[in-house]
């Protein structure tokens, strides 16, 4: 073989060598990376190629972590991203926190990260802190004024319990709770409107931030509106209940006086009833007391003379009720 021939193949070698490299190593990040004393070699770039990690990724989150100051291994940042984490998110949320001393390091970020957190977001919450506000919250006094609170908590990121703790819903829940328990404990709507503050005080007092992600550091009651008289709606309400009570115990009382009253009624009737068919037997039993001879028709004649007295009476007593009329 000829040295010109041996030439142009040593040529075309090294373009394939280097047309592979720059396939499997990207060569100038590389080199940024040497410059920015980020030092990783060939062979574990070769590596994340074929654990299907791109080392534009890795490469590039190291020289950032890098320029700020953090020493952060190549490792770390792979077990990261293969665990579905987002690498940049991680880099990023770790130099803010280092540049507004926060206290956050590799693991707690990258769990927070996993948790589905936005571990850059609660860095910014650490510093900026965040201002929620309460829907309206109806609440009533001891006099039974109705109040309509509305407010707004300012909370900030607690890095410490991100990983386990509650969100904003908890916080806000936990807040309309204390907002309607200070308001229920105040003697008059009056003495609210005059010092909201007391419901802030209140509240603040019960440490409604324990378990959650976020550190409470004021309640500002922005809004108070008078509502409805909930007492005396109520007191109406048990009046007109009361009512209807009263009145169906009467009729109940009356539906039995008139059933009593008709049983006597049958009563009597069932009374008349028997006393003239009594009455019918009567002359058979005086026939047969004359027949047999136990009744003298003296005696007969007698009962007679009475009845017809009797009758007479009557007619006496009649006619003298009429005259008077």
């Amino acid at each position: 073989m000829n040295p010109l021939t041996l030439l142009v193949l040593i040529v075309f070698l090294l373009i394939f060598i280097g047309i592979i490299l720059g396939v499997i190593i990207p060569l100038p990040l590389w080199f940024a990376a040497w410059l920015s004393g980020v030092w990783i070699s060939p062979f574990s770039m070769v590596g994340m190629r074929l654990r299907r990690i791109p080392p534009q990724v890795i490469l590039t989150a190291m020289i950032q972590a890098k320029k700020a100051g953090l020493d952060i291994g190549s490792n770390d940042l792979e077990a990261h991203f293969l665990a579905g984490g987002d690498v940049f998110r991680v880099i990023y949320a770790l130099v803010a926190a280092d540049k507004a001393n926060i206290p956050l390091n590799l693991q707690r970020a990258t769990a927070i990260d996993l948790a589905g957190r936005n571990v850059l977001e609660a860095v910014r919450m650490s510093v900026n802190p965040r201002v929620i506000e309460t829907p309206r919250i109806a609440a009533i006094a001891r006099d039974g004024i109705q109040l309509i609170a509305f407010a707004r908590v300012t909370v900030r990121t607690n890095i410490e319990r991100l990983v386990g703790g509650a969100g904003e819903e908890t916080i806000l829940a936990r807040v309309g709770e204390g907002i309607v328990s200070a308001i229920g404990n105040a003697d008059s709507y009056k003495d609210v409107l005059e010092n909201p503050d007391m419901i802030s005080k209140n509240v603040l007092s019960k440490g409604l931030d324990s378990g959650t992600a976020f550190e409470i550091l004021s309640i500002d009651i922005a809004d108070i509106d008078v509502g409805k008289n909930i007492g005396a709606e109520l007191q109406m309400d048990q009046a007109n209940a009361d009512k209807e009570i009263a009145q169906a115990k009467a009729e109940e009382r009356r539906s039995m006086a008139v059933a009593q009253d008709q049983e006597m009624r049958a009563q009597v009737t069932n009374m008349k009833s028997k006393l003239v068919e009594a009455e019918a037997e009567i002359p058979m039993a005086i026939a047969e007391a004359l027949a047999s001879g136990s009744l003298p028709i003296i005696e007969y004649y007698k009962i007679k003379n009475i009845m017809a007295d009797t009758d007479m009476r009557h007619s006496i007593a009649g006619d003298s009720a009429s005259s008077s009329k």
